[in-house]
């Protein structure tokens, strides 16, 4: 059996030593005091661990059922749901007019992150409905807004997003979903959708579909598509609801894993919806939702490897095998523990040091969309959209393979199910894939990304690389363990860009053949700075005389060793990189 505890003195520091959150312009933030936001986490740390933990293999075994038409969710997700509304956990970020806290987007993530950590398959469905919320409350009318935001900001009623048809995952210009518009102004829905995560359940009154459709009008491709509110039961005149709507759930898939939420099928057989946004401006809307949702699936990636390296470190504490070298730890037991061997070492400081520096990124990347959408900052909305496919493709590869490293540590016993490892692993595969294949993540770094703006974000991004190194190159270990790594790898990120801006536009496919590569090396330089500004911050808190000064050494050790040994990549990837398309292309298909 599997535990959890929330890593409240790890998100605190990342909230107050790195970022000053309390300190910063940002509307809202002055509220954000330490005392404030540990009583926060703490709150949401004990729900996550003492209600969510325990029903993540309960949902993973039993799984969901269709049942005459309805959805029906593991044993205690219901009473459990009704406890995040109890707590107004998924209020927590949302407009107070609709019911919602006003608190801003990164205690909304930070909440987030313990209870994906805890329960992903069950976070899903409070985590899909604030997508569906963020969509209404930017897009919709104000008719909109008022019957539908109040019941979805108390999750009451739960929020889906339907995009992927049979044939049209990434492509959605192929989709055939249709909408035919009427004489009330509402659209017939007719269609299907696969894949829909939380598409229908047992634990709300209404489920509130945004599906994507084509409209007459709209022309081919992309650009003819709208995006329309489709409730599960359609609303009275008192705002209840009432009639059930022609949709229903034709199929759960049976999945790898994330179990216990409900993967839907969707038959839209003529079903009433409203326009939300503008006609056949539906991906302007979609991505309101797509946006965020790859943010939260990045934070999903690096949270589950959190919740697996916990119980890694445990039971490498625990499990004895071998002995050290070249002396003995414990010479009157029959053996060692694990964690007394160099490559236990090795994959635990592996897991540690990307853990942190993913938390520090996802963190970062939330306050710029809050400076971004509060303080209308638009160099901070430029950058968390030139850092979202790096936030979304690298945290969950990084944490899927952090979490098989946590699997590891635990040898045969980690592929034994009662250890509870292995729901771990396949509950993170999905992050690579879903919101946007991390493939399609590095093609829209490279393809729009890197010269959204003239490039201005990118340079922009180098700028805070420069800024950092500048502001501490007096401090002569700190510039030999942090400042010239970063320095290196930036030069390697540079070095990318350019071969990409030279190659491109001759050589198309160069750029294409490269773009995994560029994303993870832009991770690593991204979690660089990270670790540069978490040791700046470190040191300070030392050098003040801190009552907790272990940590911030631990903090200090787990970054050296990041810049030591993982930063180091960034020349591998530029390696592969300039080799161009031809290694990839070459081969005939016909030989594959």
């Amino acid at each position: 059996m599997t535990t959890y505890t929330a890593p409240i003195r790890d998100m605190q520091f990342v909230l107050h030593d790195l970022l000053g959150i309390s300190k910063l312009d940002v509307p809202g933030y002055s509220e954000l005091e330490p005392e404030f936001t540990e009583a926060v986490l703490e709150a949401a740390g004990k729900l996550a661990s003492e209600v969510l933990a325990p029903l993540n293999a309960v949902g993973d075994k039993q799984g969901c059922h269709l049942e005459n038409g309805t959805v029906r969710t593991p044993e205690g997700f219901g009473a459990a749901m009704d406890q995040m509304r109890e707590g107004g956990w998924p209020a927590l970020d949302c407009d107070p007019e609709y019911g919602g806290q006003g608190m801003p987007y990164l205690m909304g993530l930070a909440v987030g992150e313990t209870l994906s950590s805890a329960n992903m398959a069950f976070a899903m469905y409070p985590g899909l409905t604030h997508g569906a919320y963020s969509a209404i409350h930017t897009h919709g009318t104000e008719e909109q807004k008022a019957a539908y935001l109040p019941k979805l900001v108390s999750c009451e009623w739960t929020g889906t997003m339907n995009l992927t048809e049979p044939h049209a995952g990434t492509d959605l210009g192929l989709l055939r979903t249709k909408a035919v518009p009427q004489e009330d102004g509402s659209y017939l829905i007719t269609g299907q959708k696969i894949f829909i995560s939380a598409g229908d359940h047992d634990m709300s009154e209404n489920v509130i579909h945004l599906v994507l459709a084509k409209a007459p009008g709209g022309g081919e491709g992309t650009k003819g598509i709208s995006l329309f509110i489709v409730p599960k039961f359609l609303l009275k005149a008192d705002g209840t609801p009432g009639e059930r709507n022609a949709v229903s759930v034709g199929n759960l898939e049976e999945k790898m894993g994330i179990h216990g939420n409900a993967t839907c099928v969707m038959n839209y057989d003529g079903a009433k919806g409203w326009l939300l946004g503008d006609l056949h401006k539906g991906m302007r809307a979609m991505f309101t939702m797509m946006n965020e949702a790859r943010i939260g699936v990045g934070l999903q990636g690096y949270a589950i490897a959190e919740a697996a390296y916990q119980n890694a470190v445990a039971y490498a504490r625990d499990r004895l095998q071998g002995r050290a070298v070249p002396t003995e730890a414990q010479p009157d037991a029959p053996a060692d523990p694990l964690i007394v061997h160099p490559d236990i070492r090795r994959s635990l400081m592996d897991q540690k040091s990307f853990l942190e520096g993913a938390r520090a990124l996802a963190f970062w990347g939330a306050h710029l969309i809050d400076r971004s959408t509060r303080a209308d900052d638009k160099a901070a909305h430029d950058m968390v959209s030139l850092l979202t496919p790096v936030i979304k493709g690298f945290l969950t590869d990084g944490g899927f393979q952090a979490t098989v490293q946590a699997q590891q540590i635990f040898g045969g016993h980690g592929y034994i199910e009662e250890q509870g490892m292995s729901q771990f692993v396949r509950d993170a595969r999905i992050t690579m894939i879903y919101e946007g294949a991390n493939g399609v993540q590095a093609l829209d770094l490279v393809g729009r990304k890197l010269a959204a703006e003239g490039g201005k974000p990118m340079m922009a991004f180098f700028e805070e690389i420069r800024s950092s190194i500048k502001a501490n190159e007096g401090d002569a270990e700190l510039k030999e363990q942090f400042l010239e790594p970063l320095k290196a790898a930036s030069k390697d990120l540079q070095a990318a860009a350019m071969f990409f801006a030279e190659r491109g536009m001759k050589d198309p496919n160069a750029a294409l053949a490269g773009s995994y590569d560029f994303m993870h090396l832009f991770g690593h330089v991204a979690l660089g700075l990270m670790w540069t500004r978490m040791a700046v911050a470190a040191r300070k808190a030392l050098s003040e005389g801190t009552g907790d000064a272990e940590f911030y050494q631990t903090k200090l050790t787990t970054g050296r060793y990041y810049m030591a040994r993982q930063l180091p990549m960034t020349v591998a990837h530029l390696a592969r990189i300039r080799t161009g398309a031809e290694p990839v292309m070459v081969l005939p298909e016909a030989q594959f």
